[in-house]
């Protein structure tokens, strides 16, 4: 039986996702392996693998965090550490009845956060 999804997203530069992922989104370092890392945070657990011929304006990655409650301040504190939305990216209510958000991390990786609206 399948209990968790863990997505496997590519790195370029090491310390510049770390930073990205722990100062600015509040995850934390579980792992340094070297080419490979991984973070957490709440039950949430990224891993990143080493992609040094990423390019990041053309990759395709992209991962959904769902937040279960107060996705409003969530926004507020990355907007606060200057964390850029990505530019279709703003805070809405969807059709499909989830209030969204997208950000790009440092290697190209869509971000969206969304919360159901109930």
């Amino acid at each position: 039986m399948i209990t968790t999804v863990i997505p496997k997203l590519p790195f370029i530069d090491k310390q510049e996702t770390i930073s990205f992922y722990v100062n600015q989104l509040g995850f934390a370092l579980n792992s340094d392996y070297g080419d490979y890392l991984i973070v957490s945070l709440e039950n949430v657990e990224l891993h990143f693998f080493l992609f040094k011929e990423l390019i990041p304006q053309k990759s395709d990655f992209m991962i959904y965090l769902r937040i279960d409650n107060d996705i409003e301040a969530y926004y507020r504190k990355l907007q606060d550490l200057g964390v850029k939305i990505h530019p279709n990216g703003e805070m809405e209510n969807k059709p499909w009845n989830q209030k969204e958000f997208s950000i790009i991390d440092p290697n190209g990786t869509l971000l969206t956060f969304g919360q159901s609206i109930k």
